[in-house]
């Protein structure tokens, strides 16, 4: 099986939330939770993501807060490099904003590529509180540009009307969580992009969220579609932790373990 090079990329952003800061601390807190003497290295399908090689810490992309556009533009363009450089590469916002320029940098990269995306909220909305980079927009700017091939939402629970003709304007696929089963055969052709918002876990396990959904995955849910989907990981990202409601690192804790997963697949090639 192919090995890749993965990189982690932190990208401290928050200031397109709207309701609670907090997001631009989670970078900083889910590496403590990744190398927390209380775990270890190795992911459930048996990758040692202590050997050395294995992944590399790029550390924070550089940003400024008082620009969005700047802000959003910087993201794209280190993603993009990385890219270039042969790295597979693991994101940690920050507010789900960061995902549009995430994603965009791998559609430039990656032809036919497809977005596995898991939350609460369809993050579909044209322009949400006179920001068109909001964190409730990120999907309507990614499906705007052309570059995706297939986008699938699960886990939702807070559609709106707006949203739904959103979803139906640009095809958007979505498995509302009143509709999930676990055995619910997801599959992909081509390249594929997940995007994980921590509160489309219930929030009796990722309590550490500004947006608490009740009725959400469990973290074994998200971990088993983590190893199930079919097709090739390309990229990802893990958002929207927010330290200041977060219980015990709890929920940084399950998005370490998120992101140890999805680094074994990353290396994997899977």
């Amino acid at each position: 099986m192919a090995q890749h090079k993965v990189a982690l990329l932190g990208v401290p952003v928050d200031h397109n939330s709207s309701y609670l800061p907090g997001a631009a601390l989670a970078p900083a807190r889910i590496r403590e939770a990744i190398h927390s003497d209380s775990s270890n290295m190795w992911t459930e399908l048996g990758v040692n993501l202590g050997e050395q090689g294995v992944w590399a810490d790029m550390g924070d992309v550089a940003v400024n807060g008082e620009d969005r556009e700047e802000t959003s533009n910087s993201i794209r363009q280190k993603a993009i490099e990385l890219i270039k450089q042969g790295e597979r590469v693991i994101s940690l916002g920050g507010d789900h904003s960061v995902s549009y320029p995430l994603i965009d940098a791998h559609a430039q990269n990656y032809d036919g590529l497809n977005v596995l995306h898991v939350d609460a909220h369809a993050d579909l909305y044209g322009d949400f509180g006179g920001n068109p980079l909001s964190h409730a927009s990120p999907f309507a700017r990614l499906m705007e540009t052309g570059g995706v091939s297939r986008l699938l939402q699960v886990g939702i629970r807070t559609l709106n009307d707006h949203q739904r003709e959103q979803a139906a304007r640009f095809g958007v696929e979505i498995i509302e969580m009143k509709d999930w089963l676990d055995s619910a055969n997801i599959g992909f052709d081509g390249p594929v992009y997940m995007s994980i918002d921590l509160d489309g876990l219930d929030p009796a396990f990722a309590p550490g969220v500004s947006h608490h959904e009740p009725g959400g995955f469990s973290s074994r849910q998200v971990i088993d579609l983590i190893h199930r989907f079919k097709g090739p990981l390309v990229g990802a990202d893990i958002v929207e932790l927010n330290p200041h409601r977060d219980i015990n690192n709890m929920t940084a804790m399950v998005a370490a373990r998120l992101t140890k997963e999805i680094i074994g697949r990353l290396r994997t090639g899977a």
